[in-house]
């Protein structure tokens, strides 16, 4: 009994000497550059040298992975991948067309009552505006302030036409 403990003492030993060794003599990580950054353990020194690469030390470096790539949908109709390479969309996904138009109704008259909404404040802030002349407010007594109001001003005027031109697009991209 005492030689097979033995055995199994030292078998036990160097196993655990080497995950010992192992563990205190990693591998050096690399940075190496490029797009995008190569982080790898796979290189020689030279190697590493050789492209620029160099050492990372401290923190170990975590690595996380990134969703599968999806595979590319079959179009059964045409036989090959489906059009525009978006994925092809099964018939029971596809949306009534009456609820669809009341989608877009929908959307119509939210961006109408936004636009509206848009004009009116446009309209306020010409009208605060004065043709570049607005009238000066009581704590503007430094000249400097009534003119910083007036580039505010300006800036929020073509800011608001912006807004305005950019809701006339949207509802010209819905169906009539």
């Amino acid at each position: 009994m005492s030689a097979l403990m033995t055995k199994v003492l030292t078998v036990l030993s160097v196993v655990l000497s080497t995950a010992a060794w192992a563990q205190a003599a990693p591998a050096p990580v690399y940075r190496c550059p490029g797009n995008p950054v190569l982080y790898t353990d796979a290189l020689s020194a030279n190697e590493a040298k050789d492209k620029g690469c160099r050492t990372l030390e401290g923190s170990p470096i975590t690595v996380i992975q990134g969703p599968a790539p999806k595979a590319k949908v079959v179009n059964a109709a045409v036989g090959g991948p489906a059009s525009g390479g978006a994925a092809a969309r099964p018939a029971e996904a596809r949306v009534d067309p009456a609820d669809q138009k009341a989608r877009d109704t929908d959307s119509k008259r939210i961006l109408a009552a936004e636009l509206r909404k848009e004009e009116e404040r446009l309209g306020a802030l010409q009208k605060e505006f004065n043709a570049g002349e607005p009238e000066r407010r009581g704590d503007e007594r430094n000249y400097q302030k009534y003119t910083e109001r007036v580039a505010e001003l300006k800036a929020s005027i073509a800011r608001k036409e912006g807004d305005i031109v950019s809701i006339k697009r949207e509802i010209a991209k819905l169906p009539q």
